[in-house]
């Protein structure tokens, strides 16, 4: 299970995305906002936005995707999708799930207020890190397969504003560049193909590196942004992980041939010396033949028969 906030000024378009193709759509709650048509249910999210009109950015668009294969009924869903909400703390508003049946894996869309009942405005502070955060509370709570990295096949970039958009296509392009790079100016080259830039960040007049960005068009953001693991050290430690494995890759072709030279004199020697052992084998009898051919002397038998005999 994942989770991903985008946070809008129209509650036109989220309605019209999440809710106009009834094909795809499942309305499967709706709290104090008309879940039948999507211009109706707009306005009534429009109505309660106007009582903060200072807010211009009053639409909170989640996204929580379960793993590919992962089936459930839909009160569960919904369950975990109001439990979800909770924990973020939005609450005492309006809201609606929508389960989308278009991808090969379940999905919700979530459209909350964040002009409370009260007219209030609902912080929204780190919203996107607090959801993911939730996620893999509830993930664990209902025995749910986690997610161990983006999968860009469960987000739907089209729906996203550019600059969240952006992040996913930095993310992917990271992904493919990283494999093989020598040092950080090489992905900074492999990037640049992919028109982004990498641009560095030093302590003071030092060449102390101390930051990473990547820019994509008039966008600009944290590697740590993107990603942890794409922050500068935790790259570095990866570039530096995928030398040493080759270094130890390319010693090991290196001293194969060794090594099989090695195996083979052995056998040739143990060779030898099996016929070494046959050959003396087969030239012990003929030594001790020829000294019980050496000590035997006829006459002397001749000798003893004949005084026999004399006598």
């Amino acid at each position: 299970m994942i989770s991903k906030i985008v946070i809008g000024k129209t509650f036109y378009g989220a309605c019209k995305y999440v809710c106009a193709d009834q094909k795809r759509a499942v309305v499967l709650e709706a709290e104090e906002v008309r879940d039948y048509d999507y211009k109706l249910m707009a306005k009534d999210f429009e109505l309660q936005q106007a009582m903060r009109p200072s807010l211009s950015k009053a639409v909170l668009h989640g996204i929580i995707s379960f793993y590919p294969g992962e089936k459930m009924e839909d009160k569960i869903m919904a369950q975990i999708a109001k439990e979800y909400l909770q924990e973020m703390k939005i609450t005492d508003t309006q809201f609606v799930i929508v389960k989308h049946i278009d991808k090969n894996h379940q999905h919700l869309h979530l459209i909350a207020n964040l002009v409370n009942n009260n007219g209030e405005t609902i912080k929204d502070n780190w919203i996107g890190l607090r959801g993911k955060k939730v996620a893999q509370k509830l993930t664990l709570k209902y025995g749910l397969k986690e997610a161990v990295s983006k999968n860009l096949s469960l987000i739907n970039l089209e729906a996203l504003h550019e600059k969240e958009a952006n992040k996913y296509v930095i993310y992917q392009a990271i992904l493919e560049s990283l494999p093989g790079c020598r040092n950080l100016d090489d992905l900074k080259e492999r990037l640049m193909k992919k028109k982004i830039e990498t641009l560095y960040k030093y302590k003071g007049q030092t060449n102390e590196l101390q930051g990473i960005s990547f820019k994509i068009g008039n966008f600009k953001y944290k590697g740590s942004e993107i990603d942890r693991k794409f922050s500068v050290l935790n790259l570095q430690k990866e570039i530096l992980k995928q030398r040493m494995s080759q270094q130890y890759k390319c010693s090991q072709d290196i001293n194969l041939p060794q090594s099989l030279s090695q195996n083979k004199s052995i056998e040739k020697y143990k060779e030898f010396k099996n016929q070494r052992t046959l050959l003396d084998e087969l030239l012990t009898p003929e030594k001790q033949t020829s000294n019980i051919h050496g000590d035997f002397n006829p006459h002397k038998l001749k000798k003893k028969k004949s005084k026999r005999l004399h006598l």
